[in-house]
């Protein structure tokens, strides 16, 4: 066949194939050509008719021509077959969805796309029957697809599969031959309703979301009131919607992880914490003195409603911190510590003269408080354990000189107090000031003072007190003279500041009565004023004698009344170290004479009666020094001062008495 021909047939074919009308002209302008290659087939046969139009201007055409000819018309020619069969392949399914072609698994090959949309809605049965489950610790929620908002558009399903191997040329050449291997698996068109997910989820949230609380525990009276804390809880709706999205749309059974945000509270469970404390309040604390004798104090027993109120409870990192209070156990247990506490005693003793070694008269007593830190220490750990009778911790403290000291280690050898100045006298004194004097002077019998020991003898006396069995008589007060308990004791310390004055023992504090009482210039056989400066009183605390036992031995004490004698003796045993007393005084000088005497009327008084209430003292001044020494050598000196004010005698009269200072004289009541 002519090439001419040949091609003429191909180009024929060509232009009836579907699609723009195509008319080849003769000859083809390279113009023409290039304006219509928008048709790929007009092309082709515009180039082949340039081709062959070109070789018959040739006479003979080259081998590369003739190869270029056979390729161009091998081409040409496949390409009219395969679009032949394509074309072909449509027309056999037309109104048909190919061969081949799945939706989601659902062979749709051969089926109108109508028909097809009504398999796809009868064999997928994911969307009603599918398992979706989510799962929160133990708890578990399980929803079909359908129900989470998943819903099937199978029509626009059915018509993409209707589409495969329709569109465009090649495209659609390709497409028929992959449905034609049973390859083009396409995904079922599905429409999701978020809406519809998150109101499922927000169900799921109600029951997961949970706020936060902390753990409580606090008192009403002595119940313990404990509620546990909640960790917070909340479902994070955006990323668990993210995961059920992906989920469902991969038209799989399957869990979905619900992801929930926690917070945690302070502090979660305290109910170790409140088991305890009802507990230590379920019975009274008891609180008992170990190895107690029949005379000690105790037991105490602190009650639950006492215990209650000392309990503080305060959060504390991720628990709570259960305590007492301290102050309050603190003041608890020094009520406690003043009922047994008791200071060391050392032995008492005599001074056996004659054998010259002491006898026991007053046994030692050891001494105990309560140890304050390891006692609340105890409280505060083992009354929450559980426990609740606590033994006291106790501070033991033994005394210097116990029951079997000798004279010999004590260094008491001989009467170290000169006789003859540590004696006084209290002719006149009442029953009453005469038992004082006794109960004072008692105090002091047998007492040790230690080497280099600052004594105060405002402490060794103790309290002064009718229950300690004193009584009123006169003493000295604001400027006056009254009755008060304890009038007399000035009889002892007067006698002790003497003792020590001639033994040679430094004095520290030495105060002297307001005006010259006549009881302590008494003598044996009257009256010397020259012992004018030489009293003391004691008030203590405010005021005390206090001497110190300057020597390497310890000084034994003994004291001895003597009521018919009226007298009181202080003995001072210790060893002589040769210190030697000297003392001068002035007596009585600058003289200042007592005011006349004062005259009131007192109502309380029986209407004819008359009482001497003060007695009148002349003023004075009294200067006493004393040098101590010891071979010659002088140890120290010092000067007491006194200043006597001048006193007025007080006589009250009833309101019966006319003249009262006739009452007076007739009495002999303040006379000069």
């Amino acid at each position: 066949m002519p090439k001419t021909l040949a091609w003429s047939v191909v180009a024929g074919f060509l232009e009836g194939l579907p699609g723009p009308t195509v008319s080849i002209p003769k000859p083809c302008e390279p113009a023409g050509c290039v304006q219509r290659t928008g048709n790929l087939f007009y092309f082709f046969s515009c180039a082949m008719s340039l081709f062959v139009t070109s070789t018959r201007q040739r006479k003979t055409p080259t081998p590369a021509v003739t190869l270029l000819t056979m390729l161009i018309s091998g081409v040409a020619l496949s390409l009219a077959m395969t679009l032949t069969f394509g074309l072909g392949y449509q027309a056999m399914y037309r109104g048909r969805i190919l061969p081949g072609v799945m939706v989601a698994g659902v062979d749709l090959g051969g089926l109108p796309p109508d028909e097809a949309a009504r398999r796809l809605e009868q064999r997928l049965i994911y969307l009603e029957r599918g398992r979706i489950v989510f799962r929160d610790g133990d708890r578990l929620w399980q929803a079909t697809p359908a129900e989470l908002g998943l819903r099937l558009d199978a029509q626009t399903s059915a018509r993409q599969a209707y589409q495969i191997g329709r569109e465009g040329l090649f495209h659609a050449l390709a497409d028929q031959i992959n449905a034609a291997q049973g390859t083009v698996h396409l995904p079922a068109v599905v429409i999701f309703d978020q809406q519809q997910a998150y109101t499922y989820l927000s169900h799921l949230a109600a029951q997961i979301n949970q706020p936060l609380r902390e753990a409580e525990l606090r008192l009403e009276g002595t119940n313990v009131i404990y509620n546990p804390g909640q960790v917070g809880r909340s479902l994070d709706m955006e990323t668990t919607l993210a995961a059920l999205t992906r989920q469902v749309q991969s038209f799989q059974d399957g869990e979905v992880p619900l992801t929930v945000r926690e917070e945690r509270p302070r502090i979660l469970d305290a109910a170790e914490q409140a088991a305890a404390l009802r507990a230590a309040l379920s019975q009274p604390l008891t609180l008992t003195l170990p190895d107690a004798q029949p005379e000690d104090p105790g037991p105490w027993v602190i009650d639950a409603a006492t215990l209650a109120r000392l309990v503080v409870i305060k959060p504390e990192s991720a628990r709570f911190l259960i305590s007492f209070d301290t102050t309050a156990l603190h003041g608890l247990l020094q009520e406690i510590n003043a009922a047994i506490r008791r200071e060391a005693q050392n032995a008492r003793f005599i001074f056996n003269d004659e054998t010259r070694q002491l006898e026991l008269i007053q046994p030692s007593v050891t001494g105990r408080e309560l140890n304050l830190p390891l006692m609340e220490a105890a409280i505060q750990t083992r009354v929450l354990a559980g426990e609740h009778t606590l033994p006291l911790e106790i501070i033991v403290k033994p005394p210097q000189v116990g029951d079997d000291a000798t004279a010999e280690s004590l260094g008491i050898t001989e009467l170290v107090s000169d006789p003859a100045y540590s004696v006084t006298y209290f002719r006149g004194s009442s029953a009453a000031r005469v038992q004082n004097i006794r109960l004072a002077a008692a105090r002091f019998h047998g007492l040790l003072v230690a080497p280099g020991e600052t004594f105060s003898m405002g402490e060794a006396l103790g309290d002064i007190s009718l229950e300690n069995g004193y009584q009123e008589a006169m003493i000295i007060y604001n400027g006056r003279t009254i009755k008060g308990i304890g009038g007399g004791v000035c009889q002892v310390s007067t006698t002790l500041f003497r003792t020590a004055f001639f033994a040679g023992y430094p004095v520290l504090e030495r105060h002297a009565h307001a005006y010259r009482v006549s009881y302590y210039e008494q003598t044996s056989s009257g009256i010397d004023p020259n012992l004018a400066g030489m009293d003391a009183t004691v008030y203590f605390p405010l005021v005390d004698l206090k001497f110190v036992n300057d020597t390497p031995y310890w000084l034994l004490m003994e004291t001895y009344v003597n009521e018919s004698a009226q007298r009181l003796t202080w003995k001072f045993y210790s060893t002589r170290d040769g210190r030697r007393v000297t003392w001068t005084t002035t007596g009585p000088r600058n003289i200042v004479r007592a005011p006349a005497p004062l005259f009131r009327l007192n109502p309380d008084l029986p209407p004819d009666a008359m009482k001497q209430v003060d007695w009148a003292a002349d003023g004075a001044d009294v200067y006493v020094t004393r040098t101590v020494s010891r071979n010659g050598q002088v140890l120290f000196s010092d000067e007491f001062a006194t200043h006597y004010e001048p006193w007025q005698a007080v006589c009250e009269y009833g309101s019966a008495v006319e003249d009262p200072q006739a009452k007076a004289r007739e009495l002999g009541l303040c006379q000069p």
